[in-house]
């Protein structure tokens, strides 16, 4: 019985030793705070603050559910951002990471386990932001058509004979392009249906004009419509000087009326 309150006693005593100790790393070396992944076009960035001290930071990676891994560029570096882009290498997988907070290269510790912070799970293929293509508006001879030409927006992913892929090569069929058409200016962006509602669109090009358009008014309305307006406004100023006519015409004879009223002064 009395070994039993001692065996609890002392597994009681390891838990507040841990405890402390626990809080007192996290003191020496502060959790990293806003872990953000940011990705573009495949490069891919695990991003964190705050700007260490007297402390390092080390990166730890994994598929879910799988074992860690570290890249050597991100083990107890004083940066805050580490580029994982090489290391993702299964493109539709998710990733979970961990930051943990580690004493400088060079120094040694006695604890065991260093205060760490996880990041959300994150999927290149699924998650990343496609940047605003480029494209060229080629227009034929007689006006009649329009061909839009777009350029797939590069990469900063490599095929093993270490040439640049595009958003083409990595979604195939399922990347599509939404065109914004107006009267003298069109824009466009990537389009990926499969994905989250907040990840479908790419960012929008820059706005282009087809070459050789008339913009004068000639170009926006037909030669019917310009002449029906300036008839439109030759008959409403003849309409305005007539009513003017008139009115001077009444105003006139009201006048002499009122002469002829008058009494003869004197007779």
């Amino acid at each position: 019985m009395e070994s039993n309150r001692q065996m609890k006693f002392r597994m009681l005593e390891l838990l507040l030793v841990l405890f402390f100790m626990k809080e007192c790393a996290s003191e020496i070396y502060p959790k990293a705070q806003n872990v953000t992944w940011f990705s573009i076009n495949f490069k891919s960035m695990l991003t964190w603050s705050p700007k260490p001290t007297n402390y390092s930071y080390t990166v730890e990676f994994s598929k879910l559910g799988q074992d860690r891994e570290r890249t050597p560029h991100c083990i107890r570096t004083m940066d805050t951002e580490c580029d994982l882009t090489l290391e993702l290498k299964n493109l539709q997988d998710y990733y979970t990471a961990d930051i943990l907070s580690e004493p400088m290269r060079g120094v040694s510790s006695d604890l065991v386990e260093f205060p760490h912070v996880s990041s959300k799970k994150f999927s290149p293929y699924h998650d990343t932001d496609i940047g605003g293509p480029e494209f060229n508006i080629e227009v034929s001879s007689d006006k009649r058509k329009t061909t839009l030409h777009v350029t797939d927006v590069p990469t900063a992913l490599f095929d093993v004979d270490k040439n640049r892929l595009n958003i083409r090569d990595v979604f195939g069929d399922k990347l599509q392009y939404k065109v914004i058409y107006r009267k003298a200016k069109s824009t466009g962006k990537a389009f990926l249906p499969f994905r989250a509602l907040d990840k479908q669109l790419g960012q929008l090009s820059q706005v282009q004009c087809s070459p050789e358009e008339d913009t004068s008014i000639f170009g926006e309305y037909s030669v019917g419509v310009i002449a029906g307006a300036i008839l439109i406004i030759i008959l409403a100023i003849t309409a305005i000087i007539i009513v003017i006519v008139m009115c001077c015409r009444r105003r006139r004879r009201a006048e002499n009326t009122e002469k002829e009223g008058l009494p003869l002064n004197g007779v």
